[in-house]
């Protein structure tokens, strides 16, 4: 353990990007294995590559700016997919959209027609709850 803290020393180490990489990695290799591709398995393997270097350079001001970049474009999809999941689970309120400003509001399940009040642009619409 002592000798894997010594070599990460100063290095830029796994973030969101490099994990993405990762599952990128993964998914090519898999469908290289199955469709019997032997490019996929080539670019996967330069993927990977590619993610062992971030993770081990030692420039981590130009990483981190991969990754901002990364997350500047990933951005909206991330949250958009987090919103459908917290959409999904929570069984006791009903989530709607501002349509002044786009803000997701949470009200109570089942208490008929209400009028929502947006916290953040101070809106008022009704919707059926």
């Amino acid at each position: 353990m002592n000798m894997l803290r010594r070599l990460m020393y100063g290095r830029y180490g796994s973030d969101q990007l490099s994990l993405f990489l990762l599952a990128v990695y993964l998914l090519l290799y898999l469908i290289s294995m199955v469709l019997k591709w032997p490019i996929l398995s080539w670019i996967a393997l330069v993927i990977l590559f590619w993610d062992f270097y971030r993770m081990m350079s030692r420039r981590i001001d130009k990483r981190r700016a991969e990754n901002a970049k990364f997350l500047q474009l990933a951005g909206p999809a991330i949250r958009w997919f987090k919103m459908r999941r917290t959409i999904h689970r929570d069984r006791d309120h009903r989530y709607f959209k501002c349509p002044n400003c786009g803000q997701y509001l949470r009200v109570p399940r089942g208490k008929g027609k209400i009028t929502i009040n947006c916290r953040n642009c101070g809106v008022s619409f009704e919707e059926r709850s």
